[in-house]
């Protein structure tokens, strides 16, 4: 079988919802980090056949974001585009369909990735087109509907993370102590620059003035035990789930080139890392947040090795409560665990989170002189995905 290799891989910052980010949209933060990519291989646009990126919060948002993005980034018109929405499993999708696309000869070159605005996330009522007699129209939020509520119940993801801190026995403290130490490993990422080599800058044009964004938003260097312990939960009474301990409501974008290794060679481009395989599991939809288990496990019976056969995870960290019991469930050793920090510091944009966590696995395995390793994340509506690398 024909050998996949990412090329090149860049993701833009992560900003909070209304945030450093929030004048450009997800087709805007897609281009940023296709240019990107691109350009730091001198990649000439041409050779590209395929663009497919993950994003979940579409409506309002245009024709195929992909297509938007292809073709604002300068790809030709006579390459093809497809949006792909799995939930938050979108961008490690997109990932996923590119390889196929190049095993199955439909393309050479493919640029995938993910994308997600949440702070131009519109709010939507379906009831207008038929009209109202009477009474008021109520407007919901896209990022409820079609992206943090459960289809079945309409209960917040939240609600899932609840569940499972119930079900595994995580604790208010656990999850607050893996939290503050997402903050920390994060931060001490941010001070010695590691992000460095998978991030593109941002420059924001105001009135008067140009703010160069470098570094992600949300994390906090600063916070303490005592201060998460403090906060009040988000979901349920009595419950361990809060804001302190869990992702928050993001934008930002990644985006990867791959290609055969062959082809690679061909071109002068020494791969990035070459991608060894992938599975995705299903399971109870109230307790999403632990499919990644299963998932993972999955891989690992498909690969025919164990969890010590790797040297680094990256496990989305949508939630404390799900991380710690996908982590005590695989017998992941904290230490080869989102060594860079993870979503609950760095933030979680929905559609962009599947590719992201996979170019920081990249980052950290070359950065650490390290060769293999998994990137995995939970999917609401009760699944998860994994897939694994290495480096040559």
């Amino acid at each position: 079988m024909k050998k996949i290799a990412i090329v090149s891989a860049k993701r833009t910052p992560i900003g909070k919802i209304n945030g450093q980010l929030s004048s450009l949209n997800s087709v805007d933060l897609g281009v940023i980090a296709a240019k990107s990519t691109m350009n730091s291989i001198n990649l000439d646009p041409k050779l590209v056949d395929q663009v497919i990126f993950g994003n979940v919060i579409q409506a309002g948002g245009g024709q195929n974001i992909a297509r938007q993005i292809e073709l604002k980034s300068g790809i030709p018109d006579t390459s093809t585009a497809c949006t792909i929405n799995q939930v938050c499993g979108s961008g490690m999708k997109a990932i996923r369909l590119g390889q196929q696309a190049i095993l199955t000869n439909d393309a050479d070159i493919v640029l995938v990735g993910g994308t997600e605005s949440m702070s131009n996330a519109p709010y939507l009522n379906s009831k207008v087109r038929q009209g109202r007699k009477f009474g008021a129209f109520t407007m919901e939020d896209s990022i409820e509907k079609d992206g943090l509520n459960d289809f079945r119940t309409n209960a917040p993801m939240g609600i899932t993370a609840e569940n499972v801190a119930e079900k595994f026995n995580i604790t208010r403290a656990a999850q607050d102590q893996f939290a503050l130490s997402s903050h920390q490993k994060a931060a001490k990422a941010i001070k010695n620059n590691y992000f460095a080599t998978e991030m593109t800058p941002i420059t924001i044009h105001g009135k008067k003035t140009a703010t160069v964004i470098s570094t992600d938003e949300t994390v906090r260097p600063d916070t303490t035990i005592e201060q998460l312990a403090k906060l009040r939960t988000s979901f349920k009474e009595n419950g361990t789930v809060t804001a302190g301990n869990a992702a928050s409501l993001n934008d930002g974008a990644s985006a990867l080139i791959m290609m055969t290794e062959d082809r690679a060679k061909e071109l002068n481009l020494k791969p990035l890392a070459i991608i060894d395989n992938y599975a995705e599991a299903g399971c109870n939809p109230d307790i999403m947040g632990y499919a990644p288990r299963y998932a993972v496990e999955k891989l690992l019976k498909k690969e025919q090795k164990n969890i010590s056969d790797y040297d680094l995870f990256e496990l989305n960290e949508a939630f404390a409560s799900q991380s710690l019991a996908v982590v005590n469930g695989l017998h992941i050793p904290m230490e080869k665990l989102n060594i860079t920090g993870g979503a609950v510091a760095l933030g979680h944009p929905l559609g962009d989170s599947g590719a992201r966590i996979l170019i920081t696995l990249i980052n950290n395995l070359k950065r650490t002189n390290q060769k293999s390793g998994i990137a995995t994340l939970c999917i609401g509506g009760g699944m998860g995905m994994a897939m694994s690398i290495h480096i040559n």
